[in-house]
């Protein structure tokens, strides 16, 4: 493949699969500056290793699993606190996120209730939640089906504690 070649399906595959990076950068960035910055370390990461990709998994299995370990290295490297909901405070911008109705206000506390959640544990919901198997949850965090079944019933009861306790006004 040539290197125009290589270049074009990058761009494409990236643009494809765009929803995966901003999730990222949302979940483990506070404000908008820092989420372009993680944004372009993902990107930048993705095509470093872009040429070592032999499609062994899917493409969004294989860009997971960098964008994880990007923001978790973003977070370290930078010292930056992980996004946390304070009550009182407001959700950070996300797109399609206006609350008009009781299944938008659910959703807005399910937000609010991930921001919680430590890295690992918000990486994992957020796979669940894009409907990943096990098996592909495992590839990406490199934690074996076991411990992912485990991790995640422990996650939701937390969530269910979390979302209990802090009702933010819609119980």
């Amino acid at each position: 493949m040539s290197q125009r070649e290589l270049h074009s399906a990058f761009i494409s595959l990236v643009q494809q699969h765009e929803r995966i990076i901003y999730k990222m950068c949302y979940l483990y960035a506070d404000n908008a500056d820092d989420r372009k910055d993680l944004y372009q370390d993902i990107v930048v990461q993705v095509w470093k290793a872009y040429p070592k990709f032999r499609g062994d998994a899917k493409f969004s299995t294989w860009l997971y699993q960098i964008a994880i370990n990007t923001a978790l290295s973003y977070i370290s490297r930078n010292k930056r606190s992980i996004v946390s909901f304070i009550p009182g405070e407001t959700l950070p911008e996300m797109a399609d996120t206006s609350i008009n109705t009781e299944h938008d206000e659910q959703l807005a506390l399910l937000h609010k209730s991930i921001a919680c959640l430590n890295e690992i544990e918000k990486a994992i919901v957020v796979l669940y939640i894009d409907n990943k198997s096990y098996e592909e949850m495992e590839s990406i965090m490199g934690i074996n089906n076991g411990a992912l079944r485990t991790k995640m019933t422990r996650i939701k009861e937390k969530l269910k504690k979390i979302t209990k306790t802090n009702s933010y006004g819609t119980e």
